[in-house]
């Protein structure tokens, strides 16, 4: 276009009117503008419950991460869609081996876990990996971390990798977790894989939602029992001694050896199961096959019993009870009376003007009648 294009519609030598160049097919300063279509917000509208339940059920990734997203949301509406979904769903669940797995810091628990779901993978099995994080809930933080340093499993067709939520209404990690294993179980993973961060009251939460509990430590069994929880010990159904290569080998060996020795008197996690220490090697890959075969052995043991089939049934009892706490808890606390009325008896109690049994006995009456 040539410098020289005068706009029909601009008069230049007009005194009344300010003029600067255009390009031919600009409007008018009073003409309405047309919005640029890519600033649009679209709005998107979610797959249905029923497109969700066939992408899930026919294995497709995408889909189950968004059913793992809706169940994750705190929204009333979206609980709701994936209860109804959940439902859907059941006939397709519990299939699964599911696996705990926690350990002291530094242990390698993502090594490990990477070196054993890849071996899983390569066996021909589909691994589901869900990180659970409690902390998380305080500081807002997420391990969406794991995916990056489970960078080869990350990659396999055959692994998914989702850190789970925590906080929010219903029991935050313990339910959203449970549900999160229940979709991997329901698009055909074979293992669930949930790793607990820091050693606390995380394992007590993984041990009420999985069939085998694995505690992975490091060489010197004296000093990592100072750190450690003998419960934690105790609700193991087996101990990996980490990274037994190179120099530590042999250290590592006679680790496995005390913790032997302590288990020895220790009360078995799992009733008809000896608990056992062993060593592996996530960079060697020695013991990581050995490990597979303890579990098998574990589910054909329990499965011949009965004890597999009851500790299930039990999960799901405790489940339930636990939801109708947690849902009690979420109730009360978000009842706007009580949010009224709890900060004036909470400075009542510490001015010593009400006994804390009375401000509690007043609490409740208020939520009853406020129903």
């Amino acid at each position: 276009m040539s410098g020289d294009y005068k706009p029909e519609w601009n008069d230049p030598t007009s005194p009344n009117q300010f003029f600067s160049m255009v390009r031919k097919g600009t409007m008018a300063g009073n003409e309405q503008t047309i919005p640029n279509a890519r600033f649009k917000k679209k709005k998107t509208v979610g797959p249905s419950i029923d497109e969700l339940y066939e992408g899930i059920v026919s294995g497709n990734r995408s889909l189950l991460a968004r059913a793992i997203t809706l169940i994750e949301s705190n929204s009333d509406q979206h609980f709701q869609m994936a209860q109804s979904l959940l439902q859907k769903l059941l006939s397709h669940t519990g299939s699964s081996t599911r696996i705990g797995i926690t350990g002291v810091p530094g242990a390698g628990k993502s090594t490990f876990i990477e070196t054993f779901g890849t071996y899983l993978c390569q066996i021909g099995l589909k691994v589901a990996v869900l990180a659970i994080d409690p902390s998380s809930s305080i500081n807002g933080g997420s391990i969406l971390g794991d995916k990056t340093r489970m960078e080869q499993l990350s990659r396999n067709p055959s692994a998914f990798i989702r850190p789970s939520p925590s906080g929010g209404k219903l029991g935050g990690v313990h339910r959203k977790t449970r549900e999160a294993m229940l979709l991997c179980e329901a698009a055909g993973f074979d293992v669930i894989l949930i790793e607990t961060v820091g050693v606390g009251q995380s394992e007590v939460i993984i041990r009420d939602m999985v069939d085998f509990f694995m505690l992975l430590v490091l060489t010197g069994a004296g000093d990592e029992l100072q750190g450690m929880k003998k419960g934690i010990i105790e609700l193991a159904d087996t101990i990996i001694v980490h990274k037994a290569d190179g120099s530590n080998k042999q250290k590592a060996i006679q680790t496995k050896s005390e913790y032997n020795r302590i288990l020895h008197f220790l009360q078995p996690a799992t009733k008809g199961w000896t608990t056992k220490a062993s060593t592996c090697s996530s960079l060697t890959k020695e013991g990581i096959h050995e490990i597979w075969e303890t579990i098998q052995s574990f589910e054909k043991v329990t499965k011949s019993t009965g004890v597999f089939d009851d500790r299930r049934k039990g999960q799901s009892r405790e489940w339930l009870y636990s939801m109708i706490s947690e849902e009690l808890h979420y109730q009360f606390y978000h009842q706007k009376e009580i949010k009224n009325q709890l900060p004036k008896l909470e400075q009542e109690v510490m001015a010593g003007e009400k006994t804390v049994a009375l401000a509690v006995e007043l609490l409740f009456k208020n939520f009853f009648t406020s129903q």
